[in-house]
């Protein structure tokens, strides 16, 4: 995993909630070009430099309906020989065309996906779409939910992907593997100290202990949402990548 690459996909993930407002920003990053797309709710960033593509898809908005009743449709659909999460995939269809007139357009650069929650969600799905249709692409996820099933997840098996989850962060414990429903991707855990290591599940337990303890000496009652946010994962990654300079 290139660090710098995943900090600049942190970047660009969290300020894919900025919507139409964000282009000033995205530019502020070193990219040349900016168009925002809104297809029904469904929302994405495309930017480009001299080297890479990034499609920041936008996370789960409270206020937003449509992204609730997206989370909530957890009902399976069929893909391939597996299944997908109904909610999840409708969002990501919505701009399916728009990625991939995008992505021809640019065929030649390094094509990266990027998202937070359902945006990681989103990016996931498109990932598998682009890498079927024979494009080579890499995906960074923060905080992402579940997607498919094994099947599906063995769909994902040559797609370079590194899955960031933040200590507690419920969201990527939904929806249940008692469903069926698994992740894919290389996990990237961070720790509650901010380090973002190759724990074992074992140590990951403990350091999930240890973060919930020193959350409720901090009064956090919602540990499990308060870790799921991205201005956290953010500021979790930046000070890593700092730390290794």
């Amino acid at each position: 995993m290139d660090l710098i690459t995943a900090k600049l996909a942190a970047d660009g993930a969290l300020l894919s909630y900025k919507n139409r407002d964000g282009k000033q920003d995205f530019l502020n990053l070193g990219f040349t070009t900016h168009k925002f797309i809104n297809k029904n709710g469904a929302q994405a960033h495309f930017v480009k430099n001299k080297e890479n593509v990034f499609i920041f898809c936008r996370g789960t908005e409270a206020t937003a309906l449509n992204d609730l009743l997206a989370d909530l449709n957890l009902f399976p659909k069929t893909h391939g020989e597996g299944f997908v999460h109904s909610g999840f995939r409708n969002e990501a269809r919505k701009i399916l065309i728009d990625v991939k007139l995008f992505v021809e357009k640019n065929k030649h650069l390094n094509i990266v996906l990027a998202g937070h929650s359902l945006g990681g969600a989103m990016s996931t799905y498109l990932a598998q779409e682009l890498h079927h249709a024979g494009y080579s692409v890499s995906l960074y996820t923060f905080g992402s939910p579940r997607v498919g099933d094994n099947d599906y997840c063995d769909c994902m098996e040559n797609i370079p992907h590194w899955r960031f989850v933040n200590n507690n962060d419920v969201v990527t414990s939904v929806p249940p593997m008692a469903l069926g429903f698994r992740h894919s991707g290389t996990i990237k855990y961070i720790s509650y100290t901010g380090d973002i290591t190759n724990m074992s599940w074992k140590q990951r337990l403990w350091d999930q202990l240890r973060g919930r303890f020193r959350a409720i000496c901090k009064f956090q009652l919602f540990d499990g949402s308060f870790d799921h946010s991205m201005k956290l994962y953010h500021k979790k990654i930046k000070k890593h990548v700092d730390k290794q300079k």
